[in-house]
C-alpha cells in the first residue's frame, strides 16, 4: 500500500514563505510522477506543482515564480518550496503519485494521496 505523509504546513503573514514535504515509507519516488495538489473551501481541487522521473517540473501559472517542487530520489522526500505566498494560497496541500512508468500529463494518473497538510496565508 502506498502511503504518502505530508508536512510542513502552517500559518503565514502574505509574502512569507514555507516549505512542505512529503515522504513515504512504503513506495520509491524514483521512475513515477509526484506531484502537489491543493484545495480551497468551496473550491476543486487544483493540481500545483508536477516532477517526473527526470526531473522535468510542471507548475500552475497561479505559482510559477513563487513555488519550486523538487524531490530527494535517494531519501523518498518530496518538496514544495513556498514563497511570496498570497492569500489566495491558502488551501489544503496534498502529495500525489502515480503508479511506475506513468506520465505527469493526466491528472487522472495521479492515483496515490496524502491526507494533505493545511497552509493558512493571511494579511
Amino acid at each position: 500500500q502506498v502511503q504518502l505523509v505530508e508536512s510542513g504546513g502552517g500559518s503565514v503573514q502574505a509574502g512569507g514563505s514555507l516549505r512542505l514535504s512529503c515522504a513515504s515509507s512504503t513506495v520509491s519516488f524514483s521512475g513515477r510522477c509526484m506531484g502537489w495538489f491543493r484545495q480551497a473551501p468551496g473550491k476543486e481541487r487544483e493540481r500545483v506543482a508536477t516532477i517526473n522521473s527526470e526531473g522535468s517540473v510542471t507548475y500552475a501559472d497561479s505559482v510559477k515564480g513563487r513555488f519550486t517542487v523538487s524531490k530527494d530520489n535517494a531519501n523518498n522526500i518530496l518538496y514544495l518550496e513556498m514563497n511570496s505566498l498570497k492569500l489566495e494560497d491558502t488551501a489544503m496541500y496534498f502529495c500525489a503519485a502515480t503508479v511506475r512508468g506513468d506520465s505527469c500529463f493526466n491528472t487522472l494518473n495521479f492515483v496515490y494521496m496524502g491526507q494533505g497538510t493545511q497552509v493558512t496565508v493571511s494579511s
